[in-house]
């Protein structure tokens, strides 16, 4: 009984780890190379990954360093960075990239947290989307008599159970997050 629900417990912990990758993504003041990890150049034709074509370092508490592998790429970066959403501007120096984080205004560190919370609310309709299609699942194998009645119930309550596991998990990844922007 239990192996039907490891698929729906897999897409569960997939939605929880997507959380985690946006979370990482959001900076808090702090120079954080993940910031950088979805934005991609257009190298030699393909769109690359900057943190595949260069060293991304923390050389201080709120600078990150960036040194392109090939120095040609180097105005690619910067396009790259400027167009992104990070709001920072970079520095080059001709032999790698600076970005300064400044430190967070209040109004900043607010739209921050909506966003955080944003992000956990649309992590758990996902999750519970996945326990919603798992109930659907196991009422058509109720109705082609694969499965009975009682199994039924308890499968619905075992999803239950999941789904309110993984929604605790997101609410104190919400919160963790959001107390770390918010503290100055």
């Amino acid at each position: 009984m239990k192996e039907m629900y490891t698929p729906y417990e897999a897409k569960m912990q997939k939605a929880l780890n997507f959380q985690a990758d946006e979370f990482k993504a959001i900076r808090a003041g702090r120079a954080n190379p993940a910031v950088l990890d979805k934005l991609t150049v257009e190298y030699y034709g393909a769109q690359t990954p900057i943190n595949q074509m260069a060293s991304i370092s923390v050389t201080e508490a709120r600078t990150l360093s960036v040194t392109p592998y090939d120095k040609s790429a180097m105005k690619g970066i910067e396009k790259a960075i400027l167009a992104s959403d990070i709001g920072i501007n970079p520095q080059n120096d001709g032999n790698a990239i600076r970005l300064i984080f400044p430190p967070l205004t209040e109004e900043r560190r607010l739209a921050l947290a909506k966003q955080i919370r944003k992000s956990g609310e649309d992590t758990k309709v996902a999750i519970r989307n996945i326990r919603r299609d798992a109930v659907e699942k196991f009422k058509e194998q109720k109705k082609k008599s694969e499965i009975t009645e009682d199994d039924l119930k308890a499968a619905e309550k075992d999803m239950q159970d999941m789904t309110d596991k993984f929604i605790k998990k997101v609410d104190e990844a919400v919160a963790a997050k959001e107390k770390e922007i918010l503290e100055v």
